[in-house]
Parts: structure tokens; sequence; C-alpha cells
């Protein structure tokens, strides 16, 4: 791929190794089957041990099974996941940051035990249940209650536009106690709770995206997360998945532009010119290629922030605000430069420009995102 701002210097070794892994893992596993994936709707579950056999499941997690990556190897690894398909990264991310971030973060030591072995291996799917059908960029707003009930918790309320949720063994739920917010490990056969897939999607088809229902599910005592309480908790789960997100759309982006260059130096009019000598199709490749190499270097440099452990949430806003944004653009400029040529599924732009509608709008709106740097700018919030 094209590298303007050559990169690539600033990458160590390791790091071009894991990127160059994950994105022969896409060449050769996914790029083939994505197409059909996305066509009829079908996450290609048949990939997810093979994610784990890599280390891609909770990969910059320590222990139990995890790679062990550093932050911009991860980051790395979503970007390439992102340039095949958003709904395949989202997979990988929700797992890793949604999931496994939490029991690695507020879960016992026998928890992390128990389950994140079999997460980081591919041997379970896992879940994150916050948003709900009426609260969405609101979360303290939720309805969804757990009440204590001997020893244990009984559950009731629903949970939507959930990836992973139908497929998913386990679900990180959150819910109002009459403590305050709380996290809870709910697994699937619990009486009382079910599941069900959300159809007729226009983008991230070839991801997997449910309601869970609570109704009257008992989750025992050991299934609470312990330090997982209040809604801080569930928002530094979802800065850990908005990382990962800044850099996979990069992915996208740059897949829509090598798509658009290459086709615009083969495809020929006026007089069996390539298009690309005209000034106007150089202007949008120029705008392009600098808004990606800008949104390359907020990743490279937010991951060198994280891995010194001083990365701030709202320097993840921008992070995720900014490369979505860069993306959206990309992919919208990429299909006008093939013209009808960029709504045939033979090219990936549509596919990507419909999933980044998605992207740009979970884990924290455009606009919701523009608070959070504005509040730390001003010291003012203005969510109201």
């Amino acid at each position: 791929m094209t590298d303007y701002l050559e990169i690539d210097w600033l990458l160590q070794d390791d790091e071009k190794l894991v990127r160059q892994t994950a994105r022969r893992f896409v060449k050769e596993r996914i790029q083939p089957l994505v197409r059909e994936a996305y066509a009829t709707a079908r996450f290609p579950k048949e990939l997810v041990r093979e994610f784990g056999e890599l280390g891609f499941l909770g990969a910059n997690l320590e222990g139990y099974g995890c790679a062990g990556m550093s932050n911009v190897e991860y980051g790395l690894v979503m970007q390439e996941l992102e340039a095949a398909d958003s709904g395949i990264r989202s997979f990988a991310s929700v797992q890793g940051a949604l999931v496994m971030f939490p029991i690695h973060r507020f879960g016992t030591e026998e928890q992390k035990q128990r389950w994140l072995p079999k997460l980081a291996s591919g041997e379970k799917i896992g879940a994150f249940g916050l948003t709900e059908p009426e609260f969405g960029s609101n979360p303290a707003g939720m309805t969804t209650q757990a009440q204590p009930d001997g020893d244990g918790w009984i559950l009731n309320g629903e949970k939507t536009w959930i990836t992973n949720g139908g497929i998913a063994d386990l679900s990180i739920v959150w819910a109002r106690t009459p403590g305050g917010v709380q996290g809870f490990v709910v697994e699937r056969g619990m009486p009382g709770y079910s599941t069900s897939d959300l159809h007729g999607k226009l983008s991230m088809r070839a991801s997997v995206t449910s309601s869970l229902h609570f109704a009257n599910c008992r989750v025992p005592a050991s299934h609470v997360l312990p330090e997982a309480k209040g809604l801080k908790a569930a928002l530094q789960c979802l800065t850990q998945a908005r990382y990962g997100i800044g850099w996979g759309v990069i992915g996208a982006a740059l897949d829509c532009f090598e798509t658009a260059r290459q086709y615009s130096i083969t495809r020929k009019q006026f007089d069996q010119k390539p298009i690309a000598s005209h000034q106007l199709v150089q202007e949008k490749l120029a705008t392009m290629i600098t808004e990606i190499s800008k949104a390359q270097l907020l990743a490279l440099h937010c991951g060198r922030l994280k891995d010194a452990g001083r990365l701030k949430p709202e320097q993840v806003s921008m992070l995720k605000r900014n490369n979505v944004a860069m993306a959206l653009d990309c992919a919208r400029t990429s299909r006008d430069l093939l013209g009808a040529n960029g709504i045939m599924e033979e090219y990936p732009m549509m596919r990507h420009m419909a999933n980044l509608e998605s992207v740009k709008t979970y884990e924290g709106t455009d606009h919701i995102h523009a608070l959070v740097i504005g509040e730390a700018v001003t010291g003012v919030a203005a969510y109201r």
C-alpha cells in the first residue's frame, strides 16, 4: 500500500512483522470470502479459531493465552483487518477490547483463568451489552435492572445493537443495581437469557448484530465482575475499543484509495488518456493521501502514548472522530472516481462506505466525541 510519508520508517521491525502477518492472513483467508459474506449477510465464523491462533484476539493483553502485543502492534492488526471489512474488524475489536479487557481489568483471578484463555483462542466468543433500545449515546439512562436474590442476581431488561450477540457464548452486561451500575458475565444457556439477531442491515453485513433479552435471568454471584462498578468502568472498555477503531478505519481508507489510484491509471477516457492525467482526478487523490497520512500519524502517536501509559480518553475521541470521518470521505471520493463502476460489488468502496456509516455512529457518535473534545479544551461540559 502507498506509504507517502514513509510511516514505515517510524515503525519497529516487530511492528512491521505483525502487520505483515495480519496482511497475509487478510489476503489469503478473508479477501476471498468477504464479498460473499457481505452479500449474504454472513459472518465467517469458520475463521474465528484462526484469529486466535494468530494472537489477534485480546492481542494487547498480557497473560492468560493472550499475545501481549504492544498497542501499536494491536492497532496495525486492526488496520489490516478493516482493510478487508469493518464487520470483520468489529468482531475482533469487541472480543478483545469489550469482552476480554473488562474481564482482564475488572475480574477476579478465577474469572480470568476461566474465560480469558478460551476467548483468546477463539474457542469462546463474547459480546458487550451496554446499548439499549431507548438509550444509545446516553448510557446513564439504562433501564436494565439487576436485583440481588440470595447468592445471586436477577436481571431484567434488553440490550440492542450488540455485535456478536447472537453467536456469543458469554456477554459482558451492564445493569443498574441498588448500589449503582455493575458489570456481569452472562453465559448462553442461563435461564431467562435469550438473543435475537437484527436483520435487514444495509451496513456491517459481514458481522452479527443482535439484541439481548433478560427475563428474570438468574446470574450467580461468581459471574459479577467485582471491580466493574459504575459507568466509568464501562466507558474504560469503550475507550479501548475506540482506540482500535481509530487504527482500523485507516485500513478501509487505504483500500479505497489504492483501488481508486490503480483504477485512475488504467481507466482511459478522452483521447485514450488515463483519467489519472486529469487535474481534477489528481486533486482528489492528493487530498485523500494527505488525509490518510495525517490519520496514520495521529494513530501512531496515540499508540505510542498508550504504550507509555499516557493516552487520555479525550485524545482517543479525537482519534476516533477524525479518522472515521477521513475514511468515510475517502470511500465517497474513491467511489466518485470510479463512476458507475464504483457501485459494483467487484470494487470495495460502496461496502466500505456503508460499513463506515455505522462505524461513525457506534461507540460514540461524531457529535458526542466533539463534545468530549470540547469539554477537554474548555473545562465546560455541553452534553445537554
